[in-house]
Protein backbone atom coordinates (compact mmCIF):
# COMPACT_ATOMS: atom_id res chain seq x y z
CA UNK A 1 0.00 0.00 0.00
CA UNK A 2 1.34 3.36 -0.80
CA UNK A 3 2.16 5.77 2.08
CA UNK A 4 1.38 9.55 1.69
CA UNK A 5 4.28 11.35 2.92
CA UNK A 6 4.26 15.22 3.61
CA UNK A 7 7.53 17.12 3.39
CA UNK A 8 8.13 20.51 4.36
CA UNK A 9 11.77 21.38 3.88
CA UNK A 10 11.19 24.92 5.61
CA UNK A 11 14.22 27.01 5.92
CA UNK A 12 18.20 27.59 6.18
CA UNK A 13 19.47 24.14 6.37
CA UNK A 14 16.28 21.97 6.37
CA UNK A 15 16.39 22.26 2.61
CA UNK A 16 20.02 20.99 2.01
CA UNK A 17 18.95 17.85 4.20
CA UNK A 18 15.54 17.24 3.37
CA UNK A 19 16.89 16.95 -0.43
CA UNK A 20 19.73 14.28 1.04
CA UNK A 21 16.88 12.67 2.88
CA UNK A 22 14.67 11.96 0.20
CA UNK A 23 17.74 11.35 -2.47
CA UNK A 24 18.51 8.46 0.18
CA UNK A 25 14.99 7.27 0.40
CA UNK A 26 14.37 7.17 -2.81
CA UNK A 27 17.18 4.32 -3.40
CA UNK A 28 15.13 1.85 -0.75
CA UNK A 29 12.43 0.92 -3.47
CA UNK A 30 9.29 2.58 -1.07
CA UNK A 31 5.92 2.94 -2.04
CA UNK A 32 5.80 6.12 -1.33
CA UNK A 33 3.93 9.68 -2.16
CA UNK A 34 5.47 12.42 -1.72
CA UNK A 35 3.68 15.76 -1.26
CA UNK A 36 5.95 18.74 -1.05
CA UNK A 37 4.27 22.05 1.50
CA UNK A 38 5.97 24.94 2.69
CA UNK A 39 6.14 26.82 6.27
CA UNK A 40 8.58 28.88 8.04
CA UNK A 41 10.22 32.24 7.76
CA UNK A 42 10.91 32.06 3.86
CA UNK A 43 7.40 31.37 3.89
CA UNK A 44 5.75 34.02 5.99
CA UNK A 45 7.86 36.55 4.03
CA UNK A 46 6.00 35.12 0.70
CA UNK A 47 2.49 34.20 1.29
CA UNK A 48 1.95 36.01 4.84
CA UNK A 49 1.80 32.87 6.54
CA UNK A 50 4.42 30.79 8.71
CA UNK A 51 1.98 27.82 8.04
CA UNK A 52 -0.78 27.86 5.56
CA UNK A 53 -3.57 26.24 6.09
CA UNK A 54 -2.72 24.07 2.73
CA UNK A 55 0.24 22.59 4.81
CA UNK A 56 -1.54 21.99 7.05
CA UNK A 57 -3.81 20.13 5.19
CA UNK A 58 -1.16 18.09 3.63
CA UNK A 59 0.23 16.71 6.68
CA UNK A 60 -3.53 15.75 7.94
CA UNK A 61 -3.89 13.92 4.26
CA UNK A 62 -0.81 12.15 4.86
CA UNK A 63 0.23 9.42 6.82
CA UNK A 64 3.51 10.89 8.24
CA UNK A 65 5.38 14.16 7.79
CA UNK A 66 9.17 14.80 7.73
CA UNK A 67 10.10 18.54 8.71
CA UNK A 68 13.60 20.29 7.77
CA UNK A 69 13.54 23.35 10.10
CA UNK A 70 12.13 26.76 10.66
CA UNK A 71 14.00 30.26 11.92
CA UNK A 72 12.42 32.38 13.48
CA UNK A 73 8.84 31.32 12.94
CA UNK A 74 9.49 27.63 14.49
CA UNK A 75 6.95 28.23 16.97
CA UNK A 76 4.52 29.40 14.62
CA UNK A 77 4.90 26.36 12.69
CA UNK A 78 5.89 23.48 15.29
CA UNK A 79 3.15 24.01 18.08
CA UNK A 80 0.78 25.02 15.63
CA UNK A 81 1.24 21.49 13.95
CA UNK A 82 1.44 19.68 17.12
CA UNK A 83 -1.75 20.91 17.69
CA UNK A 84 -3.79 20.73 14.87
CA UNK A 85 -2.21 16.91 15.10
CA UNK A 86 -3.06 16.41 18.61
CA UNK A 87 0.83 15.17 18.51
CA UNK A 88 0.78 14.50 22.05
CA UNK A 89 4.10 13.03 22.42
CA UNK A 90 7.60 14.28 21.80
CA UNK A 91 10.07 11.23 21.34
CA UNK A 92 13.88 12.26 21.59
CA UNK A 93 16.20 9.47 21.36
CA UNK A 94 19.73 9.98 22.88
CA UNK A 95 22.05 7.72 21.50
CA UNK A 96 26.09 7.62 21.38
CA UNK A 97 27.57 7.04 18.11
CA UNK A 98 31.00 5.99 17.34
CA UNK A 99 33.41 8.88 16.24
CA UNK A 100 31.67 11.02 18.16
CA UNK A 101 32.63 13.22 21.69
CA UNK A 102 29.90 11.25 23.25
CA UNK A 103 30.89 11.01 27.20
CA UNK A 104 30.43 7.71 26.87
CA UNK A 105 29.68 4.69 24.60
CA UNK A 106 27.17 3.23 26.42
CA UNK A 107 24.63 5.79 26.28
CA UNK A 108 21.24 4.53 24.80
CA UNK A 109 18.04 6.03 26.39
CA UNK A 110 15.08 7.75 25.06
CA UNK A 111 13.01 10.99 26.30
CA UNK A 112 9.06 10.17 26.25
CA UNK A 113 8.01 14.30 26.69
CA UNK A 114 4.63 15.33 26.67
CA UNK A 115 3.94 17.86 24.30
CA UNK A 116 0.59 19.19 24.98
CA UNK A 117 0.39 21.27 28.15
CA UNK A 118 2.28 22.37 31.07
CA UNK A 119 3.84 25.91 30.36
CA UNK A 120 3.92 25.22 26.71
CA UNK A 121 0.00 26.46 26.26
CA UNK A 122 -0.92 29.50 23.85
CA UNK A 123 -2.51 32.15 25.90
CA UNK A 124 -1.57 30.93 28.90
CA UNK A 125 1.05 33.60 29.30
CA UNK A 126 -0.18 37.20 30.15
CA UNK A 127 1.89 40.34 31.39
CA UNK A 128 0.52 42.08 34.56
CA UNK A 129 1.14 45.80 36.06
CA UNK A 130 3.81 43.91 38.12
CA UNK A 131 5.13 41.78 35.31
CA UNK A 132 3.72 38.26 33.58
CA UNK A 133 2.43 35.14 34.82
CA UNK A 134 2.10 32.22 33.40
CA UNK A 135 -0.30 29.23 33.80
CA UNK A 136 1.09 25.76 34.38
CA UNK A 137 -1.57 23.10 33.44
CA UNK A 138 -1.22 19.48 34.42
CA UNK A 139 -4.46 17.22 33.67
CA UNK A 140 -4.88 13.45 34.40
CA UNK A 141 -5.77 12.38 31.17
CA UNK A 142 -2.86 13.92 29.50
CA UNK A 143 -0.14 12.61 32.15
CA UNK A 144 -1.74 9.36 32.13
CA UNK A 145 -1.54 8.97 28.39
CA UNK A 146 2.03 10.28 27.98
CA UNK A 147 3.32 8.06 30.93
CA UNK A 148 1.32 5.05 29.67
CA UNK A 149 2.75 5.29 26.51
CA UNK A 150 6.27 5.39 28.27
CA UNK A 151 5.34 2.38 29.20
CA UNK A 152 4.41 0.71 26.21
CA UNK A 153 6.97 2.22 24.38
CA UNK A 154 9.50 0.78 26.84
CA UNK A 155 7.69 -2.84 26.42
CA UNK A 156 7.91 -2.60 22.85
CA UNK A 157 11.56 -2.06 22.51
CA UNK A 158 13.00 -4.22 25.17
CA UNK A 159 13.19 -1.48 27.91
CA UNK A 160 13.38 -2.39 31.78
CA UNK A 161 13.01 0.08 33.15
CA UNK A 162 11.36 3.74 32.87
CA UNK A 163 12.45 6.54 34.68
CA UNK A 164 9.20 9.47 35.90
CA UNK A 165 10.90 13.17 36.19
CA UNK A 166 9.22 15.57 38.56
CA UNK A 167 9.70 18.28 40.98
CA UNK A 168 7.35 17.15 43.64
CA UNK A 169 8.95 18.24 46.27
CA UNK A 170 8.05 21.66 45.31
CA UNK A 171 5.14 21.64 42.76
CA UNK A 172 3.29 19.74 45.24
CA UNK A 173 -0.08 19.13 42.94
CA UNK A 174 0.50 19.66 39.75
CA UNK A 175 3.72 17.48 39.92
CA UNK A 176 2.41 15.40 42.92
CA UNK A 177 -0.66 14.36 40.58
CA UNK A 178 2.46 13.84 37.93
CA UNK A 179 3.86 11.04 40.34
CA UNK A 180 0.74 10.04 41.59
CA UNK A 181 -0.47 8.98 38.17
CA UNK A 182 3.33 7.60 37.10
CA UNK A 183 2.75 5.03 39.55
CA UNK A 184 -0.51 4.02 38.61
CA UNK A 185 0.04 3.57 35.58
CA UNK A 186 3.62 1.62 36.59
CA UNK A 187 1.27 -1.52 38.14
CA UNK A 188 -0.08 -1.91 34.89
CA UNK A 189 3.50 -3.33 33.72
CA UNK A 190 5.35 -5.35 36.60
CA UNK A 191 7.56 -6.74 34.04
CA UNK A 192 9.41 -2.71 33.66
CA UNK A 193 11.49 -1.18 36.64
CA UNK A 194 9.59 2.29 37.61
CA UNK A 195 11.70 4.73 39.12
CA UNK A 196 11.14 9.06 39.78
CA UNK A 197 13.90 11.38 40.64
CA UNK A 198 13.48 15.03 41.10
CA UNK A 199 14.11 16.87 37.67
CA UNK A 200 17.08 18.89 39.13
CA UNK A 201 18.50 15.20 40.26
CA UNK A 202 18.03 13.93 36.86
CA UNK A 203 20.30 17.11 35.24
CA UNK A 204 22.99 15.83 37.11
CA UNK A 205 22.70 11.76 36.90
CA UNK A 206 22.61 12.59 33.05
CA UNK A 207 26.33 13.56 33.44
CA UNK A 208 27.25 10.97 36.17
CA UNK A 209 25.68 8.05 35.16
CA UNK A 210 23.76 8.34 31.49
CA UNK A 211 23.87 4.68 31.25
CA UNK A 212 21.76 4.01 33.85
CA UNK A 213 19.02 5.51 31.59
CA UNK A 214 16.22 3.33 29.19
CA UNK A 215 13.25 5.83 29.36
CA UNK A 216 12.72 8.69 30.76
CA UNK A 217 8.89 10.26 30.68
CA UNK A 218 8.24 14.03 31.88
CA UNK A 219 6.39 16.94 31.53
CA UNK A 220 6.79 19.61 28.33
CA UNK A 221 9.15 22.06 30.09
CA UNK A 222 11.62 19.50 31.72
CA UNK A 223 11.63 17.18 28.64
CA UNK A 224 12.46 20.42 26.56
CA UNK A 225 15.65 21.04 28.80
CA UNK A 226 16.45 17.29 29.36
CA UNK A 227 16.75 16.53 25.70
CA UNK A 228 18.77 19.47 24.93
CA UNK A 229 21.19 18.31 27.82
CA UNK A 230 20.83 14.77 26.07
CA UNK A 231 22.15 16.07 23.28
CA UNK A 232 25.05 17.37 25.18
CA UNK A 233 26.17 14.12 26.43
CA UNK A 234 26.01 12.46 23.01
CA UNK A 235 28.37 15.16 21.29
CA UNK A 236 25.94 17.36 19.94
CA UNK A 237 22.54 18.35 17.97
CA UNK A 238 24.03 17.21 14.73
CA UNK A 239 23.29 13.62 15.28
CA UNK A 240 19.76 14.08 16.91
CA UNK A 241 16.72 12.73 15.47
CA UNK A 242 12.79 13.23 17.03
CA UNK A 243 9.43 12.50 16.61
CA UNK A 244 6.33 14.49 17.19
CA UNK A 245 3.18 11.15 17.86
CA UNK A 246 -0.42 11.91 18.00
CA UNK A 247 -4.06 10.90 17.43
CA UNK A 248 -4.16 11.57 14.04
CA UNK A 249 -0.59 11.13 12.63
CA UNK A 250 3.37 11.96 13.09
CA UNK A 251 6.00 14.32 12.30
CA UNK A 252 9.52 13.80 12.51
CA UNK A 253 12.32 16.63 12.03
CA UNK A 254 16.21 16.91 13.25
CA UNK A 255 16.24 19.31 16.49
CA UNK A 256 19.38 21.53 15.16
CA UNK A 257 16.91 23.89 13.58
CA UNK A 258 17.46 26.16 10.44
CA UNK A 259 21.27 27.37 11.09
CA UNK A 260 21.17 30.33 8.97
CA UNK A 261 25.45 31.02 9.18
CA UNK A 262 25.84 27.76 6.91
CA UNK A 263 22.87 28.03 5.02
CA UNK A 264 23.68 27.50 1.59
CA UNK A 265 26.97 26.52 1.65
CA UNK A 266 26.28 23.04 1.41
CA UNK A 267 28.33 22.15 4.40
CA UNK A 268 25.22 20.55 6.76
CA UNK A 269 25.30 17.49 8.55
CA UNK A 270 22.40 15.66 7.01
CA UNK A 271 22.61 12.51 9.46
CA UNK A 272 19.84 14.18 11.85
CA UNK A 273 17.24 14.26 9.16
CA UNK A 274 18.66 10.86 8.14
CA UNK A 275 18.01 9.03 11.25
CA UNK A 276 14.75 11.67 11.77
CA UNK A 277 13.94 9.16 8.67
CA UNK A 278 14.71 6.26 10.24
CA UNK A 279 12.76 6.57 13.04
CA UNK A 280 9.75 7.62 10.73
CA UNK A 281 10.37 4.16 8.24
CA UNK A 282 9.55 2.19 12.25
CA UNK A 283 6.28 4.39 12.64
CA UNK A 284 4.99 2.92 9.38
CA UNK A 285 6.65 -0.66 10.20
CA UNK A 286 9.00 -0.65 7.32
CA UNK A 287 11.19 -1.88 9.53
CA UNK A 288 13.77 -3.63 7.45
CA UNK A 289 14.36 -0.41 5.65
CA UNK A 290 14.91 1.40 9.04
CA UNK A 291 17.24 -1.24 9.71
CA UNK A 292 19.19 -1.02 6.33
CA UNK A 293 19.59 3.12 6.19
CA UNK A 294 20.48 3.40 10.24
CA UNK A 295 23.02 0.29 9.70
CA UNK A 296 24.42 2.75 6.56
CA UNK A 297 24.72 5.21 9.26
CA UNK A 298 26.12 3.45 11.71
CA UNK A 299 28.86 2.22 8.83
CA UNK A 300 30.10 5.41 7.74
CA UNK A 301 30.66 6.68 11.23
CA UNK A 302 32.93 3.80 11.84
CA UNK A 303 34.66 4.34 9.05
CA UNK A 304 35.01 7.86 9.97
CA UNK A 305 36.19 8.67 6.50
CA UNK A 306 33.04 11.16 5.31
CA UNK A 307 32.20 13.46 8.01
CA UNK A 308 30.75 16.91 8.21
CA UNK A 309 32.66 19.70 9.86
CA UNK A 310 30.91 19.50 13.22
CA UNK A 311 31.69 15.77 13.40
CA UNK A 312 35.73 16.56 12.40
CA UNK A 313 35.59 15.94 8.97
CA UNK A 314 35.41 17.89 6.29
CA UNK A 315 32.92 16.28 3.67
CA UNK A 316 29.94 18.64 1.93
CA UNK A 317 26.50 17.34 2.44
CA UNK A 318 26.44 16.01 -1.02
CA UNK A 319 29.45 13.51 -0.25
CA UNK A 320 27.73 12.50 3.07
CA UNK A 321 24.37 11.90 1.10
CA UNK A 322 26.16 9.93 -1.58
CA UNK A 323 28.25 8.03 0.52
CA UNK A 324 25.34 6.36 2.47
CA UNK A 325 23.56 5.61 -0.80
CA UNK A 326 27.24 3.63 -1.89
CA UNK A 327 26.74 1.90 1.25
CA UNK A 328 23.29 0.92 1.15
Amino acid sequence: MTCQIAVIPGDGIGKEVMEATINVLDKLDLDFNYVYGEAGDECLKKTGEALPQESIDIVKNSDACLFGAAGETAADVIVRLRQEMKMFANLRPIKSYPNTNALRDDIDFMIVRENTEGLYIADMEKLTDEGAIAKRVITKSAEKRIIKYAFDYAKKNNKSKVTGVHKANVLKKSDGLFKEIFYEVSENYPDIESEDFYVDATAMYLITNPQDFEVIVTTNLFGDILSDEGAGIVGGLGLIPSANIGENGALFEPVHGSAPDIAGKGIANPLAMMLSAVMMLRYLDENIKADKLENAILTLLNQAKVLTGDLGGSATTKEVEEEIINLL
